[in-house]
């Protein structure tokens, strides 16, 4: 796992699938989401790397459901005392109440789920021990007041973290970061440039009408510094970059 510092308080944590982010505030850490089975302990460790307790994080906030953010949760939640939340639609799955529904692939999503399929570890991920629901609106003590947006179609239960105090934006899988080339970096510095990316909106949804619904309304929010699920993070000029997206 590569561990990339963003901004003095925010550090991205990248697996080989997917990625969380790690925001502090004084003494207090927030996880957004938490990786694939087996991240607990690697995340923990990181953690420590960085000088601080895995008990200073104090949330896991998790975007959506699926296994490559949520795998970890319940492993670093018993590992830290973390309280986990999620949108109450997602709640449930993560919960592991039931399993939660496929996404509607398009005929070109196929092999692309495939690959991903192929370097997600097997079995199923330990449920945390409680979930707290969060809706639309409401208002997380980080970051200055982080507001949950809730913006359904890659799930149901997908939301958003903007953070307005701060100028920062977690989008969760809702948008994608491609570099130029169309292949996702890893093991390299994050650009700050906007030009060096290419933002497209997600891929394996529900409901992709709906999904663009909700890059439109992550455009409008005039966001600064943009964190995406798989690709690198957009650290200045994020609005104009969302916009471009969401006109596709």
């Amino acid at each position: 796992m590569d561990v990339i510092e963003l901004l003095p308080r925010l550090h991205l944590l990248r697996f080989p699938v997917g990625q969380a982010y790690l925001w502090r505030d004084g003494e207090e850490l927030t996880l957004i989401d938490a990786g694939t089975i087996g991240a607990g302990p690697v995340i923990a460790e990181a953690v420590r790397a960085l000088g601080r307790a895995p008990e200073d994080v104090r949330r896991i906030v998790l975007t959506h459901f699926h296994e490559d953010h949520v795998g970890g949760a319940g492993e670093f939640a018993a590992l830290s005392g973390a309280e986990v939340l999620a949108h109450r639609l997602d709640a449930p799955f993560v919960r592991g109440e039931a399993p939660g529904p496929a996404p509607r692939l398009a005929e070109w999503e196929l092999p692309i789920r495939a690959e991903v399929a192929r370097h997600l570890p097997g079995g199923s991920p330990l449920p945390p021990p409680s979930v707290t629901e969060v809706t639309d609106g409401e208002v997380l003590g980080f970051g200055g007041g982080a507001q949950v947006v809730h913006v359904p179609g890659h799930t149901d239960g997908s939301i958003a973290l903007h953070l307005p105090a701060e100028g920062v934006l977690f989008t969760g899988d809702t948008v994608a970061a491609l570099p130029p080339e169309g292949v996702l970096s890893r093991g390299e510095p994050v650009p700050t440039d906007p030009v060096e990316h290419t933002l497209i909106p997600g891929v394996f949804n529900l409901d992709r009408p709906r999904l663009l619904d909700s890059v439109r309304r992550l455009a409008d929010l005039g966001a600064e510094v943009a964190c995406f699920g798989h690709g690198d993070p957009v650290l200045r000029g994020a609005a104009a970059e969302l916009r471009r997206a969401a006109a596709m």
